[in-house]
């Protein structure tokens, strides 16, 4: 118990005696010993280092995982050492609703086999955000975690230790050049009435200083290479994150890709259904706007002849209607027209065609068309 007392007093007295020192020089009523040009590059670019990576990786973090509560929960499983419980993504919520959704409305109607469709895309998307969300954390943020974490807190360490070799120097210089001075003074003015001269007690005293100045120094220089060699060690941590970015950015470029490719098929298999033709195709057999109202009962078949040509197909003599291209669409084929949007072509049907296509004319082209892109009028 007296040792710990006696310890904690003396590190009291040098934090104080160091605080003291540092207000000095902070002041300039104290000497500082400076670190060389190379060495001072050499901090301001591991700070320069240190806080950027903490900036970006935060901003990564809200990036991948804007929901704030749910970066907490993973942080507090991953200080208590435990592994964080599988949590859905929004998007594999959004697809079960639908899905479940689709149940209730019936699968066979229009809107419920649209919505099993589109839920499970979006549960596919879900899917794709989970693998990208943790490939990134995995090769992104855990080395940024793992630099701010480990290597810069031994680097911290190591500056604590060579900022408190310095102080200790700086005292010794002091206390050297007091004791020099106090000799020097005594070496001027010398007492002859005492048993043991006053300089003689003096110059002891000045050399005990002078001791303590080369060891204080010596263990100032090896901190100061111990310290050197971790600051030089930034250049190989920006090579490893620069690998790590290099990572990130094709696990990024991987997963938008994949979203696309599910967006697309999702067009394809939904026949890229605008709201114009949802009003279009919602009109009751028999309507203005339903094409089969102005289909001549004698007109031919495109399925009874599949060998018949777009070309050789003629409008009826009564039926055709005027329509308003609502997007551009390039043919997929020679049997299809392509069409540019706002502008204003004939349409007409034949019987045994897909309810989605008309054939349309432009001057003299003539092709399929998707009813999706067009709006009738009347």
């Amino acid at each position: 118990m007296d040792f710990n007392v006696r310890k904690l007093a003396a590190d009291a007295g040098i934090f104080f005696s160091r605080a003291v020192q540092f207000t000095e020089e902070r002041l300039g009523q104290a000497e500082k010993t400076e670190l060389d040009a190379h060495f001072e590059n050499l901090l301001s670019r591991a700070d320069c280092t240190k806080n950027w990576t903490e900036k970006i990786y935060r901003q990564t973090e809200v990036v991948l995982q804007p929901n704030p509560g749910a970066r907490i929960e993973e942080f507090l499983y991953e200080k208590l050492d435990r592994k964080v419980p599988p949590r859905p993504t929004n998007g594999e919520i959004l697809g079960q609703f639908m899905l479940e959704a689709a149940k209730e409305f019936g699968p066979g109607t229009p809107y419920g086999s649209t919505l099993i469709k589109v839920g499970d895309c979006q549960r596919r998307l879900g899917g794709a955000e989970r693998e990208f969300l943790q490939t990134s954390s995995i090769s992104f943020l855990t080395p940024l975690r793992n630099f701010l974490e480990g290597d810069w807190r031994t680097i911290s360490k190591e500056r604590r230790l060579l900022e408190n070799r310095r102080l200790d120097l700086d005292a010794c210089k002091a206390r050297l050049k007091k004791a020099k001075t106090a000799e020097a003074k005594a070496a001027a003015v010398p007492d002859f009435q005492e048993t043991r001269p006053r300089n003689y007690v003096l110059s002891a005293s000045a050399s005990a200083a002078e001791h303590e100045m080369r060891v204080a120094q010596t263990e100032f220089d090896r901190q100061a290479e111990v310290t050197r060699l971790l600051l030089e060690g930034i250049s190989s941590t920006h090579v490893n994150h620069l690998r790590c970015l290099c990572e990130f950015v094709e696990v990024q470029a991987m997963y938008y890709s994949q979203c696309h490719n599910y967006m697309q098929e999702l067009q394809r298999e939904l026949g890229r259904r605008s709201p114009h033709s949802l009003e279009v195709n919602s009109h009751p057999a028999g309507s203005p706007t339903d094409p089969s109202t102005f289909l001549p009962l004698n007109s031919p078949s495109l399925l009874e002849t599949d060998a018949l040509q777009i070309e050789e197909v003629q409008p009826p003599a009564s039926g055709t209607r005027k329509a308003k291209v609502l997007y551009d669409y390039d043919a997929g084929d020679s049997s299809e027209l392509s069409l540019r949007a706002d502008e204003l072509i004939t349409v007409y049907t034949v019987p045994g065609m897909d309810s989605d296509w008309l054939i349309g004319e432009r001057g003299n082209q003539k092709g399929k068309v998707p009813v999706t892109y067009l709006e009738l009028l009347s």
